[in-house]
């Protein structure tokens, strides 16, 4: 058995049954012995794209994603990626190449340190050893998935991948695991302040959705009649279309003119995993404990002084969850219509009604598509539009960026959601300047015939940069381009390419791309100035 079985084993373990890279003769080995251990290897066309796909495979599976780039420019193209799953809390297991050590002293082709710069973005960054390996895998699996996840990193050198072990007896030791908040004085203080209190809420986070608390927090806020406020990535940990849903926040102003008042007139503010990385400027410090009780239920340390609270737990969100419920009577809450007047104020705050532009370009689709239809946003206006009118009905269903907000993500996302739930419908919304910055992923979607569909808002700007540029006013510069002839592209590349221009005819296309057994790409001409006023 090669060291490189020895990480592969493992890796199916844990449940990976996908790698993504671009390969190079340094990780020949690493690919042969992920292949015979059951874990099919795909081609990317680069490697940040290969990275989201993993993290796409990640959130239909729940097993670690897994990218392997080879030595030098493979591995310099893996770093947004990998600083991405440390900002989105993406369990990534970053496998690279290099050359030898004994090597590496004289010879510099294509050598850095890979360590040194993966370090700041890991939970960890080795090189791994000849020694003890098993042990090594083994460990990192269990930090990239523990507490509040992330990305580790392992550099492997071409010797010690084709080092022959002994087959021993794997070590594996079982993953640390977060509980309830211990009794006493302060679990007491938070019953209490949640027992008396007359107009509750709660502010969800991602960690609600990494540690599989959704359907306790959906219990925890029906049982004290508390409102919910999603972060974008914890869309759909209560489902939009129950009345104690206000939908997501931390991108969109307009969003924020009408929470902030629940948030104001609220007596107990209850963080359930909430992680202040998705969050704009406009939530620092948005409540004040010393007005109010505010209990934060935190997966990990939080050290970002975003905000204040009055009571801090490290533990697992969902046990928290049913402790501080115990022994706690509900009580009528929320008088008034506040909570519902909020949810109407939404409903049309966003130009939902138009009759085309961007938000009926959402809406139409949102209408075409099952309710468990998995959405992938890239970043740009159009992704802080859609966050608020998408209505995600169960979590890891809206997926993109939020911590990082890198560009290019939606397609390479919707590659992974799709092939690892092919019964599951996935759309992958992306401006035309995301999208030209991944085209040759359109190539992979192909060559894995996946029947995505790729919606295009197409305007032939970077409109969210452009929109600022004229608020700054500054001039026009470096944000317009030429419009593309997108398909073109999808038809040249065997997809179906349909120019959208109005509701019936994006209807029309939705309800083809998922009847077929091939991509469709909708390209929807918007003007550049469609989101002023919008978010």
């Amino acid at each position: 058995m090669r060291i490189a079985d020895v990480i592969a084993r493992r890796l199916y373990e844990a449940g990976v049954r996908y790698a993504f890279g671009v390969p190079g003769g340094e990780v020949l080995t690493l690919v042969d012995a992920l292949e015979k251990a059951g874990i099919r290897f795909l081609l990317a066309k680069h490697e940040n794209a290969a990275g989201f796909m993993a993290e796409g495979v990640w959130h239909m599976t729940g097993a670690p994603g897994v990218l392997v780039c080879t030595v030098g420019p493979g591995a310099a193209n893996a770093v947004n990626v990998t600083a991405n799953a440390e900002q989105d809390r993406v369990p990534l297991i970053v496998l690279t190449g290099c050359v030898d050590a004994g090597e590496a002293v004289t010879y510099n082709h294509q050598v850095f340190d890979h360590t040194a710069v993966f370090g700041p973005v890991c939970k960890a960054s080795v090189t791994m050893p000849e020694k003890n390996a098993d042990a090594l895998i083994d460990k990192l699996v269990r930090l990239a998935m523990a507490d509040r996840p992330g990305p580790v990193h392992i550099d492997l050198p071409i010797a010690v991948a084709a080092k022959e072990v002994a087959d021993a007896k794997p070590v594996r030791r079982p993953a640390p695991q977060l509980s309830a908040p211990a009794p006493g004085d302060a679990l007491d203080a938070a019953r209490a302040a949640l027992a008396k209190a007359e107009r509750p809420l709660i502010v969800a986070g991602l960690d609600v959705v990494n540690q599989d608390a959704a359907d306790t927090l959906a219990d925890f806020a029906r049982k004290f009649g508390a409102p919910v406020i999603a972060s974008y990535k914890a869309k759909g940990v209560l489902a939009e279309d129950d009345p104690l849903s206000l939908g997501g926040a931390g991108l969109s102003p307009l969003a924020d003119t009408h929470l902030k008042p629940v948030i104001e007139a609220a007596d107990f503010i209850l963080l359930a995993g909430y992680d202040p990385i998705e969050m704009r400027p406009g939530w620092q410090n948005l409540w004040d404990p010393a007005e109010k009780t505010i209990v934060e239920l935190l997966a990990a340390p939080e050290y970002s002084y975003m905000h204040d609270a009055t009571i801090t737990f490290h533990a697992h969100v969902g046990e928290s969850l049913k402790a501080l419920a115990n022994g706690v009577e509900p009580r009528a809450t929320w008088p008034g219509s506040l909570i519902a007047d909020t949810r109407s104020a939404l409903a049309g705050a966003f130009g939902q009604n138009e009759a085309w532009g961007p938000a009926a370009i959402t809406t139409t689709v949102r209408a075409n598509t099952p309710r468990d239809a998995v959405l992938t946003v890239d970043s740009g206006a159009h992704r802080i539009l859609a966050s608020q009118i998408w209505e995600a009905q169960a979590p890891h269903t809206v997926l993109q960026s939020t911590g990082l907000c890198t560009m290019g993500c939606a397609l390479p996302l919707a590659t992974g959601a799709k092939l690892a739930a092919p019964d599951r419908a996935v759309v992958a919304f992306t401006g035309d300047g995301g999208l030209e910055m991944v085209l040759g992923e359109l190539v992979t979607l192909r060559d894995l015939k996946l029947p995505v569909i790729v919606v295009v808002f197409v305007d032939a700007s970077l409109a969210l940069i452009e929109k600022k540029q004229r608020e700054m006013s500054y001039g026009n510069a470096g944000v317009d381009m030429q419009e593309t002839d997108f398909v073109a592209i999808a038809e040249a590349l065997g997809g179906i390419g349909i120019w959208c221009e109005d509701r019936e005819t994006l209807a029309s296309a939705i309800r083809t791309g998922l009847a077929t057994d091939t991509f469709t790409l909708c390209a929807c001409r918007i003007d550049r100035q469609s989101y002023d006023g919008r978010i």
